[in-house]
């Protein structure tokens, strides 16, 4: 897509209005879904606004798109079919045999094992390392390290880096670093302001934000890039189609009130949680003691929706504690209007066992939504007793 032209005002008026104007013809406010996988041309290469087939280019995706590369303020946008395409799209535009490099200590285990299993094979090598630690991620890095991969807050530890710092030990090596932002959400934090070469979304999760739709996004200032980016995107033909645009796009415009209240919330179960003698340690970047707490308030509006606890009862507790909730669903992925609850060793996390990433057995992660806090503390209250 082209850059990204919208002129708005704050954060909401850029996320509802970027990348489409009421229709000229219509007046629709809302861009329509384009359920077309062809469009027709004026005689041979005679495309219409740039559309010839929906794998290459869809209307619907290109306003994701542009509104995406709005609201993290970025020049450029790509819509991938998950945050797991989007994810190996990066790779593959950025990396080539031989070269390395360097991921989380905690990195998401769909991550690790794209890059552990796939990766590899193709003479990928990579390196861990604490984000939370500029200097350990400097010494991770060789002359062949090309990326240097960061979540923040990471999944599911809620370690928190600091991007400008991480930004300079990347640049210091000749890599790029990437930000995975699907925690933060761009609401709460815009990595490219900060310093990073390239921002990543699961689009399932906070920006969709229902629970009803799957996708990814990468987001760059970089044009050679977002050049490589656009070619695999085409190529591979990972992209959403334009249903999923059209409600990732719903989502997005009321993600600055989503987050207040997930954010609300959060910090109430926090709260209770930090008192409870059945929990060993609670893991939020908003807690004064959390050891990237300082980064989190520079870098981060508030302190998000994501939470993580480990339990004094070990493995059997953590389970327990999962089993029992009932407003709080037992289920993988996050960032849904709905409190969902994980146990990531099991579950998301499975693939990182026995792995330098392994989590703790007695993790619990916590996506808390917005339902009313009350009943939200007393789903928790119960299920601890």
């Amino acid at each position: 897509m082209a850059d990204n032209d919208f002129v708005g005002g704050g954060f909401s008026t850029t996320a509802i209005h970027a990348g489409w104007d009421p229709d000229g013809r219509t007046g629709a406010v809302n861009v329509p879904i384009y359920a077309s996988s062809t469009f027709a041309q004026d005689g041979v290469g005679g495309m219409r606004d740039g559309f010839e087939y929906a794998r290459t280019g869809n209307p619907t995706r290109r306003v994701l798109e542009a509104n995406l590369a709005a609201i993290e303020s970025g020049r450029y946008g790509r819509g991938f079919a998950s945050g797991m395409a989007a994810t190996d799209a990066m790779l593959r535009a950025a990396l080539r045999p031989g070269d390395h490099i360097v991921i989380p200590d905690d990195a998401y285990g769909g991550t690790y094992r794209l890059i552990d299993k796939v990766f590899t094979q193709w003479g990928i090598t990579y390196s861990v390392a604490p984000v939370i630690d500029p200097e350990a991620v400097a010494a991770a890095m060789t002359p062949q390290t090309k990326l240097v991969w960061v979540e923040t807050p990471t999944n599911p530890l809620l370690n928190v880096g600091d991007i400008e710092a991480l930004a300079a030990v990347a640049h210091a090596g000749d890599a790029k670093l990437v930000v995975d932002n699907t925690f933060a959400t761009p609401y709460l934090q815009q990595p490219l302001r900060q310093g990073a070469d390239v921002v990543l979304h699961s689009t399932t999760k906070y920006l969709g934000g229902h629970s009803d739709v799957v996708g990814g996004a990468i987001i760059t200032d970089d044009e050679q890039l977002d050049a490589d980016i656009a070619f695999l995107q085409n190529g591979a033909g990972a992209v959403p189609g334009p249903f999923d645009a059209y409600l990732t796009m719903r989502g997005v415009k009321t993600l600055a009130v989503r987050m207040e209240r997930h954010c609300d919330n959060a910090e109430k179960i926090v709260e209770f949680l930090g008192t409870h003698p059945g929990v060993e340690k609670v893991l939020y970047p908003g807690l004064a003691d959390h050891p990237g707490h300082e980064a989190a308030a520079r870098q981060m509006r508030r302190f998000g929706g994501m939470l993580s606890v480990q339990l004094a009862g070990g493995r059997d507790a953590a389970l327990d504690f999962c089993a029992r909730t009932k407003i709080f669903t037992l289920a993988e992925s996050l960032g849904g209007i709905e409190s969902l609850i994980e146990h990531p060793g099991a579950m998301t996390h499975a693939s990182t066992a026995g792995s330098q990433l392994e989590v703790p057995d007695n993790l619990v992660r916590l996506s808390v939504g917005i339902e009313d806090a009350e009943d939200l503390l007393e789903d928790v209250r119960q299920a601890l007793a």
